[in-house]
């Protein structure tokens, strides 16, 4: 397979290289927004970029000679890379009412649906482009009824979740199926689309092996059976933030750490007292096999087990000349800092009388560890692509950062809510939402939740421009990664990892069935 998709891979590379030197830039687009959605341009970076910048360097006004399609994925592509495109460029297809106007008769649902993701990736003040998801979205729900494959599959993954915002490996999955039906495929790009595929299907398959084996001789489970048991989601999770394969150990390393992440969260949230909860994180603090020796037997065990992975994973980090193995303790640390900090403030009461949404935030985003995710990625990217720096600078919970924090926090509390309810743990940002708002339904704050989550993919949209991004592109990538895997699990007002028979089908795909 590797002998194949290497030889195919090479003639995708004079693809693009024929392509970006060619005139026409409908080609250009579609061409990298196929391998895009095929997730196969990690190994084509330097090409697409370069093929972008050009693109971008064009004056904003040849896109008058182009068709609706053509404009929102130049749009839409610039923007996802992080440069600059004004949504003026849309006004030319609006009609006296402010209406949305298609150019291309015969291809009218296909422009509506380039319209409708290039505007989710829209930016703070931007009407137009508010305007263009409102109109878009009423347009596909009225048409999708009366479509086929695979524009029908295309326009309800759409509506279910924007373009930009799916995990890459789902996508890529997703989108083979779709385009081994199109007409107008390339059999080189597909071939090795499906190649890739297998190739790395074959690789997680490889790490999860490594992690159940980890995982059965910590025997974990013996002692700590009220917490849960969610290896194969827990990797999935880590995979939809760093998928490449030359993360292979970096993703057996974050899928250790954030199964103790989750095991912390099951022993604060929802089994140990305060007390108990005071002297782990004392011990997690001390990071001291003799503070074992004052923690309660079930937490006992657990200790030594942490202190044992992680002196492991130091050692790995070392050998592989990874400067920053001092933060993989630090970040952990925090985070049971942060997971005491939340149950300290709840065991007063400050969580029953916080005023607004805001003030729960403030505590409640550090306890959903969403920043330790791709700050822990950060360093698992290597001395290549992190500095210590980026990764201070990540854990000082920057805009992108602390935004994608919030999307985490509050689509987890809507998906928890009915089941929290009259539960220790159950004064989450829904019930500060009905406070500050004067005592709405549960459904109205609800959609008052879901509208801050909007307005913070507006701001990590934001924060990924150029020239103004803090960080290169591939550490922002990994930002909006930990994003999308967090709007995926939480889809729908669920919560995919405590209750996993909701991944049950896209974990098969991804890990079993051949493409």
């Amino acid at each position: 397979m590797k002998r194949k998709a290497h030889v195919s891979e090479e003639q995708v590379r004079r693809m693009i290289l024929e392509c970006s030197s060619g005139p026409n830039l409908h080609v250009k687009l579609e061409l990298v927004d196929t391998l895009e959605r095929l997730c196969i341009d990690y190994h084509y970076e330097k090409e697409i970029e370069n093929v972008l910048r050009r693109v971008h360097e064009e004056e904003d006004d040849t896109d008058n000679h182009y068709d609706l399609h053509t404009t929102a994925l130049r749009f839409y592509l610039l923007r996802k890379h992080g440069y600059y495109a004004s949504p003026d460029v849309f006004q030319r297809f609006r009609d006296e009412e402010g209406n949305f106007t298609c150019d291309d008769n015969n291809n009218g649902t296909r422009s509506m649906l380039s319209l409708y993701n290039a505007a989710h990736l829209r930016i703070h003040g931007e009407e137009i482009l508010d305007d263009a998801i409102v109109f878009t979205r009423n347009y596909l729900q009225s048409v999708v009824k009366h479509l086929q494959s695979p524009m029908a599959d295309e326009v309800c993954s759409a509506l279910r979740t924007p373009l930009f915002r799916r995990p890459r490996r789902v996508e890529a999955r997703h989108y083979i199926s779709v385009y081994d039906k199109l007409p107008t495929r390339n059999e080189t790009i597909l071939e090795f689309a499906k190649l890739d595929f297998g190739i790395l299907q074959s690789l997680y398959c490889e790490e999860l092996n490594i992690l159940t084996m980890w995982w059965k001789e910590l025997q974990l489970q013996d002692h700590l059976s009220f917490a849960r048991d969610r290896m194969v989601e827990m990797h999935f999770w880590m995979l939809g933030v760093l998928f490449e394969p030359q993360y292979s150990y970096g993703r057996t390393m974050l899928t250790k750490l954030f199964i103790f992440v989750s095991i912390f969260d099951d022993i604060y949230d929802n089994y140990s007292t305060l007390e108990e909860s005071k002297l782990f994180t004392e011990a997690i603090e001390r990071w001291d096999e003799e503070a074992a020796e004052e923690l309660p037997g079930y937490m006992k065990f657990f200790y030594k087990k942490v202190l044992t992975t992680m002196k492991s994973i130091e050692t790995d980090l070392k050998l592989q000349g990874n400067k920053h193995v001092d933060y993989v303790k630090n970040l952990l640390i925090d985070a049971t800092r942060c997971f005491y900090n939340e149950v300290k403030w709840r065991s007063e009461g400050a969580d029953q009388v916080a005023a607004t949404v805001e003030e729960h935030l403030k505590i409640s985003v550090p306890s959903s560890c969403c920043m330790h995710v791709p700050v822990y990625a950060f360093v698992a990217m290597g001395n290549d692509v992190t500095t210590d720096d980026a990764i201070n600078w990540g854990m000082a919970y920057p805009k992108i950062i602390t935004s994608s924090c919030i999307v985490g926090r509050l689509l987890n509390d809507i998906a928890s809510h009915e089941r929290e309810q009259g539960s220790s743990s159950s004064s989450s940002t829904v019930e500060a939402c009905m406070r500050e708002h004067g005592g709405i339904t549960k459904e109205e704050a609800y959609a008052k939740l879901r509208e801050l989550v909007e307005e913070s993919w507006m701001d990590i949209a934001g924060e990924c421009l150029r020239p103004a991004a803090a960080q290169p592109p591939p550490l922002l990538e990994a930002v909006v990664n930990a994003t999308r895997v967090l709007d995926f699990v939480y889809k729908d007002d669920q919560d995919a990892y405590t209750h996993p028979s909701s991944l049950k089908d896209t974990i098969h795909s991804i890990y079993i069935l051949s493409v």
